[in-house]
């Protein structure tokens, strides 16, 4: 592992704002911003589609559908179980990190939804047979495997919008989501849906794609931190230590103000050149965004912990944030009398942001939303 270097946390903020594909802006496609940033959180495809936009010099209507229809993204239960969509090349090696934890086979997982590992075993096997050759709908999936199973318990839990027990067939490449041109949601195979689908590795292969992927775009961090964004902290602590031990060639370690964290070894010399970013450097981002969510909302160096709570809320909804010189510095929602308007709320605490910036990046929004809203 390379020697330590001193790095700021400005400096580390500027960075990952430009690793994150915020500044400068270009032109990435869908499947180079979903790479990019280890998946996007699409769980609400609104916000889904604003992360990308916002990454885009010139975003258009329908460029995530495209990108589903065509297969260039696949739209899956991923890290923290939520939706996410993946580059499909990649996509086996983050699933098969999920897998790893076996979490349907753990006590509070059977208590909880009633499924031994025994008959999620069938279950996911089941799954994967009755999707071999088609695409079907969430009440169509249910109907086959309940004729083949003639498990009635099971019907609520496949029904369920969270998708509970869908999650860990999805982590074993037994399914994903299907585009569709309606409101239902359908599911097909990955294999038999996406042309450059490779399968799941073995996680200790997986971790050797997925970890890098993750400090390109939000290191330095720890290895505790990747994991708090892959499972909310949940692999067992000598399975995180060994794959990071194995790729101590091309990790070093970093000193940011004190805190002593891990950085893919060819990043170093790029960080260390990085100069921090101005207070003229803002951005509004939709809720759920990732550069939010790759280093979590207890990342103090990206927000206040006083502020956490308005940033992460209830039922697991993710604030649409002021972004100025890479740290939160407020909040936005759009005006509940006229929804073109903006509400924005900014942190007293926060260093001021000077009115012309903030009138851009507003305007920078609308005409996000204006072109994603376009026909």
């Amino acid at each position: 592992m390379a020697a330590e270097v001193s790095i700021t946390w400005p400096q580390v903020l500027a960075w990952r704002m430009r690793r994150s594909l915020l500044d400068p802006l270009g032109n990435p496609s869908v499947l180079d911003i979903a790479r990019r940033l280890c998946g996007v959180q699409a769980q609400v495809p609104s916000a889904a589609a604003l992360a990308i936009g916002v990454r885009q010099a010139d975003p258009a209507a329908g460029a995530m559908d495209q990108a589903l229809q065509a297969g260039d993204v696949m739209r899956t239960w991923a890290m923290r179980g939520t939706l996410h969509l993946l580059p499909p090349d990649d996509a086996g090696a983050y699933l098969a990190l999920m897998a790893a934890g076996r979490s349907w086979e753990k006590a509070s997982w059977v208590k909880t939804f009633g499924v031994t590992p025994d008959e999620m075993v069938r279950l996911t096997e089941t799954i994967a047979e009755v999707l071999d050759d088609q695409v079907l709908t969430r009440d169509e999936l249910v109907a086959a495997v309940g004729e083949r199973l003639g498990h009635s318990d099971l019907e609520a839990e496949l029904r369920s919008g969270w998708g509970a027990v869908l999650k860990p067939a999805a982590w074993q490449g037994a399914l994903c989501n299907a585009p569709t041109d309606g409101s239902r949601v359908a599911f097909a195979r990955p294999d038999r849906l996406l042309p450059t689908w490779k399968g799941l590795p073995e996680p200790d292969e997986a971790a050797t794609v997925v970890i890098p992927a993750y400090l390109r775009a939000y290191g330095p961090a720890s290895a505790e931190r990747f994991d708090t964004w892959l499972t909310r902290g949940t692999t067992r602590k000598a399975t995180l230590r060994a794959w990071f031990a194995a790729l101590d060639d091309q990790l070093a370690t970093v000193d940011v103000e004190g805190t002593s964290a891990y950085l893919l070894a060819e990043d170093v010399e790029d960080l260390a050149a990085t100069e921090p970013a101005e207070e003229t450097a803002v951005h509004l981002l939709p809720a759920f965004d990732h550069y939010v969510l790759g280093p979590g909302t207890g990342a103090t160096e990206i927000l206040a912990p006083a502020r956490r709570k308005e940033i992460s809320r209830t039922a697991g909804w993710i604030a649409p944030v002021v972004i100025s010189a890479g740290r939160v510095a407020g909040t936005w929602d759009p005006d509940k009398q006229d929804p073109t308007q903006l509400t924005i709320d900014l942190f007293e605490e926060a260093p001021s942001i000077p009115e012309e910036p903030l009138t851009a990046a507003v305007d920078r929004l609308a005409t996000v939303q204006a072109a994603l809203d376009s026909e």
